[in-house]
């Protein structure tokens, strides 16, 4: 089997255990009355109502991590960052770096294609307020640990506002990574470079404000500053930074 295939077969696997999660009671009673009591937009939908795996490119260089699932988003779609207006940003901001085939990401048969990324969130599950707890983070820290260990070319993590931030350096840490001479601290557009000092492999986490509408409609995250970030994201994946 290619490492392409192995690393299908691990997500594919590590994914059905994810969506038949009820580790976090509040997370589970939330998501199902959302979906319960849809919107009147949404009101003939069959909402997703589980919790949502990752998506994007099996062999990706590119680790992007979220916050969670929006409650009329993924928790919606069944995929993350689609349906919502911080998904549209974020793939703008990907497809103008050459990341994504396509410029919007609406549905789970929308024909999006991720190349040399991969989407996944600290909690998996949307939380009321989008505001999880504690223990909810802690529950599905195991997935995430678990998926990033699935991708061994990767060389970018990037941080969508600070809670995914303060989660992408514990990962780092757990999996054997330093913080080369600074220590990190959450500020849009900051990257820091992260070394394993037993295989010398080397990393660098960039954090960004997160595109949720809040930030996008304040314009303190605006689409060319996000597009910025995945530019060099790519360059320093060593992937093409425009489309072709």
């Amino acid at each position: 089997m290619s490492l392409r295939g192995e690393a299908e077969k691990r997500l594919a696997e590590l994914g059905g255990r994810i969506v038949s999660c009820r580790l976090c009671p509040r997370l589970v009673k939330y998501r199902e009355a959302v979906a319960r009591r849809p919107p009147k937009r949404y009101a003939l939908e069959t909402y997703w109502a589980k919790p949502l795996p990752g998506f994007g490119d099996p062999a990706a260089k590119i680790i992007i991590i979220g916050l969670a699932p929006a409650a009329h988003g993924g928790n919606r779609t069944g995929r993350m960052f689609t349906g919502d207006g911080s998904g549209d940003t974020l793939v703008k901001a990907l497809h103008a770096s050459g990341l994504a085939n396509i410029p919007y990401s609406i549905s789970r048969d929308d024909g999006l294609r991720l190349s040399g990324c991969y989407l996944t969130a600290s909690v998996r599950c949307a939380p009321p307020h989008n505001m999880p707890l504690k223990q909810e983070l802690e529950n599905c820290y195991r997935y995430l640990l678990e998926e990033f260990e699935v991708f061994r070319d990767a060389r970018v993590v990037v941080a969508l506002g600070g809670l995914a931030f303060s989660t992408s350096v514990r990962l780092l840490r757990d999996v054997g990574f330093r913080a080369v001479r600074v220590r990190p601290v959450f500020r849009h557009g900051r990257a820091y470079e992260f070394v394993n000092e037993q295989g010398g492999r080397k990393i660098w986490l960039i954090a960004t404000y997160h595109p949720s509408r809040r930030n996008t409609q304040t314009g303190l995250l605006t689409q060319r500053m996000l597009n910025n970030i995945f530019r060099r994201a790519a360059a320093l994946a060593g992937l093409p930074t425009e489309r072709p």
